[in-house]
């Protein structure tokens, strides 16, 4: 049997005493879990300092780097967010609608585990624990493969999240790490079916076109991050700046930075060449239009792959609209439906953007890097869904879970 088949029959397996769990026994795990990451939190960073090396001697970019890096402050803030988990409340078993039909029968409908969720993601080993605490929350097994970048340090994690579970009331073999670095690994996930549920995609477009075209399991699409801000005739000029710079270099490696700045032509007469030394002060290299080129010549020429590109990276389009439809044309050709963002004191012109933007989150005055389960309350989240069906958004707990109908009768029988 292969790895990733006997990993899954063993996360599988552990379904059962899931759900047999209290709400506090799980939570008591979650922390048990928090408290061994702080304490062997030197392990861990020794083996991210592995990967980090193997990353630099590979000649992965800094920002990716980042991405995958670790040391004391983040380690901190990933066990806080499985406190938070744990103190959130538990989605399972809540009753989501409740009648009697005239026959008599009573109906319930509940929310309940999915079963065994895969997760496939990329270079960010928080999000290791992140999966393995909303997972287990909800009473669902997991399965982890994440890049090879990050193996040794998703190896110690997991290591460390399994003696905490020996610990506690969570069976250990509920958390299960695919180890093998190898494509045939994830194509193989593609297609348990009768073991996996459901499989969420975290990474890349590429790494999600994949999963998308090729699984056989169901798939909960996360999405890629063209994210923009349109800066609008009417915005206030510090805002609009503090939030540009922001969205784009606090964290330009996440899915939620900005790409692409939409500054209104009148606008940017005023402020883009203040604006533009602001980002070349952050160490953001700037693409452009032909007006943004009239204005700051030092500017690159932007293309349209250039708008196309989630660039992940200290790298921004800046594009000069004549007006709050055009903005909106752009953001329709070259979003991904992750995050958009309007700044501007006109109410109706906020309004209507709020309104017609088709995006998981639209924003009104506020930086793109807002939208991430943390920062909503979520504790943490399995992802940014990006598609329409069955979740939307960050993806907190009720995302993880399903839904069934309990009916009790007196003895009826269908006519």
């Amino acid at each position: 049997m292969s790895e990733v088949r006997e990993k899954a029959s063993k996360a599988k397996s552990a379904v059962s005493t899931l759900n047999r769990l209290t709400t506090e026994q799980k939570n008591a795990s979650l922390r048990i879990m928090a408290d061994a990451l702080i304490a062997q939190s030197e392990e861990i960073i020794a083996a991210n300092a592995e990967d980090l090396d193997r990353g630099r001697e590979q000649g992965t970019p800094e920002s990716m780097l980042d991405r995958l890096a670790l040391n004391k402050e983040r380690i901190a803030g990933i066990a806080e967010g499985l406190r938070q988990i744990a103190e959130l409340p538990d989605p399972v078993g809540e009753v989501l609608e409740t009648f009697t039909r005239p026959n008599g029968l009573h109906i319930e409908k509940l929310r309940v585990p999915i079963g065994l969720i895969g997760i496939i993601y990329e270079a960010r080993p928080n999000v290791t624990v992140d999966a393995a605490g909303l997972c287990l929350k909800t009473g669902n097994a997991v399965l982890l493969r994440g890049g090879s970048s990050a193996l040794s340090s998703n190896r110690k994690i997991v290591e460390v999240l399994h003696q905490a579970l020996a610990t506690s009331a969570m069976p250990a073999e509920a958390l299960q790490l695919v180890e093998d670095a190898d494509r045939s690994s994830v194509d193989e996930m593609l297609k348990l079916n009768g073991l996996l549920d459901v499989i969420i995609p975290r990474g890349g477009a590429s790494l999600i076109r994949t999963v998308v075209a090729n699984a056989t399991v169901p798939v909960i699409e996360t999405g890629a991050g063209i994210c923009h801000t349109y800066v609008d005739e009417s915005a206030d000029e510090e805002m609009a700046a503090d939030i540009a710079i922001n969205a784009k270099a606090q964290r330009p490696s996440v899915c939620n930075s900005m790409e692409t700045l939409l500054l209104h032509a009148n606008y940017a007469e005023k402020h883009l060449p203040a604006l533009a030394e602001r980002f070349r002060e952050a160490n953001v290299a700037l693409k452009g239009c032909d007006n943004v080129r009239r204005l700051v010549p030092t500017v690159q020429e932007a293309t349209e792959e250039d708008y196309a590109t989630e660039y992940n990276d200290y790298i921004l389009n800046i594009r000069i609209v004549n007006s709050l439809d055009e903005a909106l044309q752009h953001i329709a050709q070259y979003g991904t439906k992750h995050s958009e963002c309007i700044v501007t004191r006109d109410t109706d012109h906020a309004e209507r953007f709020m309104h017609e933007v088709d995006a998981a989150a639209v924003y009104h005055n506020a930086s793109t890097r807002f939208t991430d389960g943390f920062e909503f309350g979520y504790g943490a989240e399995i992802g940014i869904s990006t598609q329409k069906l069955h979740a939307r958004g960050p993806m907190g707990l009720p995302a993880l879970t399903s839904s069934k109908y309990r009916i009790t009768g007196n003895g009826q029988i269908r006519q």
